[in-house]
């Protein structure tokens, strides 16, 4: 299995109310890097088989955008392993339901997205394991035989780049003379 794990999108600024804070939508520049992010994947021939997000509207905004975008049409699962107060313990449940599939890719928030990336890459829940997601930075965990491999991780600037290259047109440049 391959699992991807993103870290929600650019949201604006926290709320000091967590009610208000639950319900924070992506920002303008939040839904362009998720546009952006879903043409990468689709240039390298990405295609999840199941989707799962935060409950959180930034998270379930995020993962829409990025699925439908990039060719995902069933709906987006939600999980509150993958909330806020997920815990590491509640996302090895979640992964061990959801390994009958081949890319799967979880959507949550920092920091806990980043302990549960971490808690797959270094054995014994270690506390060396230290990963830093970047807001969009995404995550490829493959996962064979009972050992997980990061096989690449992209933060926003690479992401950006591969995206200002993928659209570029590979026609060369004449004049019309």
């Amino acid at each position: 299995m391959n699992l991807f794990i993103l870290r929600h999108a650019s949201a604006g600024t926290r709320r000091v109310n967590p009610l208000l804070d639950k319900k924070r939508p992506l920002d303008k520049e939040g839904k362009q890097y998720c546009l952006q992010l879903a043409q990468v994947l689709q240039s390298v021939k990405i295609q999840f088989d199941v989707i799962l997000s935060s409950p959180l509207k930034r998270a379930l905004q995020t993962a829409q955008l990025v699925g439908t975008e990039s060719g995902y049409d069933a709906p987006v699962l939600l999980s509150d392993a993958l909330a806020p107060s997920g815990t590491v313990e509640g996302f090895h449940k979640l992964v061990q339901e959801i390994q009958v599939h081949e890319n799967v890719l979880v959507v949550g928030h920092s920091p806990n997205i980043e302990a549960f990336l971490a808690s797959m890459l270094v054995p014994n829940n270690s506390t060396s394991g230290r990963f830093r997601l970047r807001k969009g930075s995404l995550a490829r965990i493959s996962m064979q035989r009972g050992s997980n491999i990061l096989t690449w991780m992209l933060d926003p600037r690479i992401v950006r780049a591969l995206y200002a290259t993928s659209t570029k047109s590979s026609r060369r440049k004449t004049s019309r003379k």
